[in-house]
């Protein structure tokens, strides 16, 4: 936004004219820099305002203020601009080739307004079959074109109706690609739907837009979203449910609306089966009713599973083991051998331990002893690069979760108790990302009559999701544990290792200022010494001292915000490890900036294209003409319409929530004082244990033992402690 003290030339002004260039377009606020070419002007206007939406070529009408900004100069702040499709056949020319339309860029678009000139609007609407008499046009082009044709003019119509409603020309998008045609009439009817359904809009942007369609303040209708959206709320932060008085105070707060309407609305939302009621010693608790139930079904199967017999064949563990050492040429330490034993024993285990303890060892030589036997394994992790690092440690393949479950999108998993999995065993790795919806869903594609091995470092951060799952189960002292402590002689040379036990045992180990060390702390104060000592770092220090290259080295933050957040030192990364070489392979959307080569991270599940929340991949390619961009996420490519880059962030940097599951060659993670809500002993713990063959710290020593000292995590509002805990399962 333009800087300096301006001030008033002149009353307000209309202007109207070509739109020759959108320098800035924020898709979130609406807030736009554009430059005109007006009419009774000989250089370019410049116009600042909010629009729903801007498109080189169009014909622009806007009224305001004329200012002189210290550092841009005159300009026209404008209080209302309108956009127009343009009439003649430059604006037509530059309207088609600005990538608004799919299947036409720069070049066709010069073909199509040669061949058809001022007519080419109604040529692609009513008698689109005449864009094959142009070159490079076949029938498929041609189809693509006429289709986004017809999707841009519905969304136009939607926007405006939206944005006078307040909403922003990239949620508006969203809302068209969930409703279609139907968005006005559903977002008339019932505005809170937005909320439930659009991913960013939250209860108070809905709120604003039921309000001005005409839904009353005190209504119970009101009442009923306030309350879905806070128990929601509450999930985020890892709760599956909300005390009574907590929940009701919280809507009472946000909307201001009378208690005995708040009590009317959570009336309905019990007889609607939306929200159901838990009595307890203290205050009654509400939980949607989806995760009480899948809390109710993970106590049920996993005390039932622990009360049975192993279903594995007999075995001679002894001879087994010894079988296996010869096999591989590793000699198993007592406890690894206990703990493999244990597995074969149980029908249901519970592996957990820190790094360094032999957790893949255990997994290896379990697997090669069923896998001599015939017993048919199937592995799983949460993420694909834990799924991959499963699959490339212990040598049998295994999958996400979700891909292994086979997720339905908006449906589901087709693997459940009518079609469960086809397996005698099934191992999950990195449980402790696991939320109650999903070990749920777990345990119901889970056959009667197999086992389940569940590993992971309960330690570590917990999941993301409602739930403290791993941590649950290893404390009701109901489901067989066998918990890892000794660290082996290889990994205790690791400083890596020994530093991250050392932090969650609550104590510090001085790293080792040795170029052969793999962990250092690099102590800087400011903020700014801490951001110059990262990029020095990742750009020269270490891919020239440690021939590390940039690409392998992962940047974890404990937060988004701030100059020390992902956002910022994503902004700075992204310009010094990937500067603009060629202006048509870069595109902005929603806020962020994608250039060709960029490291990006998938931000939310997209079921249709098969990549999950979490995945890490590198823009290929950015076309124009297509309005889309090509990701490679380890070898397969995924290719992105403009319109779903909202899926995607830049991931050079990334928090350390996200990059569970993973793990780097290089890991640098900063440390300030400014992260101060975040600093606790499990997410440094988690963020030190994602790095393979370094680690550096990089920041305030006040910052670093701060971390280790704050150990008391988040009550998680949940009831799976109760329910693992009862005498009898349900």
């Amino acid at each position: 936004m333009p800087s300096g003290i301006p001030f008033t030339v002149m009353p307000l002004e209309a202007i109207s004219g070509l739109l020759e260039r959108v320098t800035f377009f924020n898709e979130e606020s609406g807030f736009a820099v554009l430059r005109i070419k007006a009419k009774g002007h000989k250089e370019l206007v410049t116009v600042v305002g909010n629009v729903p939406a801007a498109n080189e070529g169009e014909w622009v009408t806007a009224e305001g203020d004329w200012v002189r900004d210290r550092d841009h100069g005159l300009q026209l702040k404008a209080e209302k601009i309108s956009c127009t499709p343009p009439t003649t056949r430059e604006g037509i020319e530059k309207y088609l080739a600005s990538g608004l339309i799919k299947g036409i860029g720069p070049v066709y678009a010069k073909k199509m307004v040669a061949s058809f000139g001022e007519g080419i609007f109604d040529i692609i609407e009513q008698y689109s079959a005449r864009l094959q008499e142009i070159d490079g046009i076949g029938e498929g082009r041609r189809k693509i074109i006429k289709e986004a044709w017809a999707e841009q003019k519905k969304i136009r119509e939607i926007m405006l109706f939206l944005h006078s409603h307040g909403v922003t020309t990239s949620k508006a998008v969203r809302i068209y690609k969930t409703y279609g045609d139907e968005a006005i009439n559903k977002v008339r009817e019932n505005p809170y739907i937005l909320a439930r359904d659009i991913n960013g809009i939250g209860f108070k942007s809905a709120d604003k837009i039921a309000l001005k369609v005409g839904i009353p303040e005190h209504s119970e209708i009101r009442a009923r979203a306030a309350l879905s959206y806070i128990l929601m709320e509450a999930t985020g932060q890892g709760h599956c449910g909300l005390p009574e008085a907590i929940l009701t105070d919280k809507t009472g707060q946000l909307t201001g609306i009378p208690g005995d309407v708040i009590q009317s609305g959570l009336k309905g939302l019990f007889e609607a089966r939306d929200l159901i009621k838990i009595e307890s010693a203290d205050d009654p608790v509400i939980y949607p009713s989806f995760l009480r139930q899948a809390e109710l079904n993970i106590a049920d199967r996993l005390l039932n599973l622990a009360s049975l017999p192993s279903v594995y064949p007999e075995i001679n563990t002894e001879k087994a083991l010894a079988w296996c050492e010869e096999k591989t040429g590793k000699v198993l330490s007592p406890s690894q051998k206990a703990a493999v034993i244990q597995a074969l024993n149980h029908r249901l285990i519970v592996i957990t331990g820190g790094p360094g303890v032999g957790k893949t060892t255990i997994l290896s030589t379990f697997l090669k002893i069923l896998t001599a036997k015939k017993v048919r394994c199937l592995l799983a992790a949460p993420t694909g690069r834990a799924a991959r690092r499963l699959s490339d440690s212990t040598g049998h393949p295994a999958k996400t979760i979700h891909r292994l479950l086979e997720t339905r999108a908006g449906h589901g998993f087709a693997k459940n108790e009518r079609s469960p999995l086809n397996t005698d065993c099934l191992i999950v790795d990195e449980v402790s990302m696991v939320d109650v919806p999903l070990m749920s869903a777990v345990l119901r594609g889970l056959p009667q009559n197999a086992a389940l091995v569940l590993v992971g470092d309960a330690d570590q951060l917990p999941s993301v999701g409602p739930g403290m799952v791993l941590r649950n189960l290893i404390d009701s002292h109901k489901i067989p544990v066998m918990k890892l402590t000794e660290i082996f002689r290889q990994a205790a040379e690791s400083k890596i290792i020994t530093a991250a036990h050392a932090v969650n045992q609550g104590t510090w180990l001085e790293s080792d200022e040795s170029p052969t060390s793999d962990f250092f702390f690099i102590e800087r104060e400011s903020p700014e010494e801490i951001q110059k000592t990262i990029l020095e770092l990742v750009t020269k220090r270490i891919p020239e001292k440690l021939k590390i290259p940039s690409t392998d080295i992962q940047i974890l933050c404990p937060m988004n915000r701030g100059n020390l957040g992902t956002y910022e030192l994503n902004r700075v990364l992204q310009q010094t490890l990937n500067p603009v070489s060629d202006e048509f392979q870069t595109v902005v959307k929603f806020g962020t900036e994608f250039r060709r080569g960029d490291r990006v991270i998938q931000t939310q599940n997209n079921y249709d294209k098969d990549v999950f929340n979490g995945d890490l991949g590198t823009v290929r390619n950015i076309d124009s003409e297509e309005n889309e961009i090509t990701v490679s996420f380890d070898g397969k490519e995924v290719k992105y319409a403009f319109g779903d880059l909202d899926e995607l962030i830049l991931a050079y940097a990334m928090t350390i929530h996200k990059s569970q599951g993973s793990e780097f060659p290089a890991v640098v993670i900063p440390l300030s004082t400014q992260h101060y809500l975040m600093l606790q002993r499990n997410l440094l713990y988690t963020g030190m244990t994602r790095g393979k063959n370094l680690v550096i710290i990089v920041g305030q020593k006040k910052a670093l033992h701060m971390s280790i000292r704050q150990n008391e995590s988040m009550r998680r509002y949940s009831d799976l402690p109760h329910l693992l805990t009862r005498e009898t399962s349900l």
